[in-house]
């Protein structure tokens, strides 16, 4: 077990647990830009890793009752399919399959970086324009056959990049259920985390894209590391905490994509 992927577990664990974003914004270019993990390991690995530490806030927040399990369901009807297919077409028709697919990797990863960057910027914007704009839920069906798209999008970004599952997710909710409480679309985006990064990560053990030393190295850290940030969250100001972690992922994710 090496001690400098636990430290990377701890520090990356901290910071979810301070800002509630998720890993893959920062384990994911993180392993393969510090520690030179090839994309496609270190994506596989971060679902898996993903998958374990966010079952642990899903039991908390259905044990509180901050889980909208029709919500949760819709999206997890897009995005499962969505990710299997998308890891079967990159294993069939990349050029060596998963390992083939680093460059694919690289960029799709950089994107969402950056998608995830202006989604943390903007949220608070994108929740009150659609709650000025459309005040609840005025087309049930509407809302949820796009719900179960968001679903499918999320799907493909996360299995290709690991990024996409947290503060994208959180936010495209808040655009379709502006009048949910902010708590219950965070605990119904964790509990949807659970099973598509769990179906991904297995996806690509199949690929052969897991490195299981890594990932019990990062969980050993990543838990502490959760329990301490989630403990001090309350004491750094988000004004100051979200455009800082917005401007890191810019940087990072335009290095990925230029890389």
């Amino acid at each position: 077990m090496d001690f400098a992927y636990t430290v990377a577990g701890f520090a990356v664990g901290a910071i979810v647990g301070l800002t509630g974003v998720g890993g893959g914004s920062l384990m994911t270019p993180l392993l393969v830009l510090l520690f030179g993990i090839h994309p496609s390991v270190a994506v596989g690995t971060d679902l898996l890793y993903a998958a374990i530490t966010k079952a642990g806030g899903t039991v908390a927040h259905g044990l509180k009752g901050t889980v909208d399990w029709t919500v949760t369901r819709r999206l997890a009807t897009g995005s499962i399919p969505a990710a299997a297919l998308t890891l079967t077409l990159v294993a069939v028709f990349a050029p060596g399959g998963m390992e083939g697919a680093a460059g694919l990797i690289k960029v799709a990863l950089g994107v969402a970086l950056l998608l995830t960057a202006v989604a943390l910027l903007l949220r608070r914007h994108i929740q009150a324009y659609a709650l000025k704009r459309f005040g609840g839920e005025p087309n049930p069906k509407r809302t949820a056959v796009l719900t179960v798209v968001t679903g499918a999008v999320l799907g493909v970004l996360v299995s290709i990049s690991s990024v996409g599952a947290g503060a994208l997710g959180v936010t495209a909710l808040f655009f379709l259920y502006p009048a949910m409480p902010a708590l219950r679309i965070v605990g119904s985006d964790i509990a949807h985390a659970v099973p598509l990064t769990l179906v991904a990560g297995l996806g690509h053990w199949m690929l052969g894209s897991v490195d299981w030393l890594l990932l019990g190295s990062l969980i050993v850290g990543s838990l502490p590391g959760i329990w301490l940030g989630s403990h001090i969250s309350t004491k750094v100001p988000d004004r100051v905490l979200r455009p800082l972690l917005a401007t890191m992922l810019v940087l990072v994710g335009a290095k990925l994509i230029g890389h």
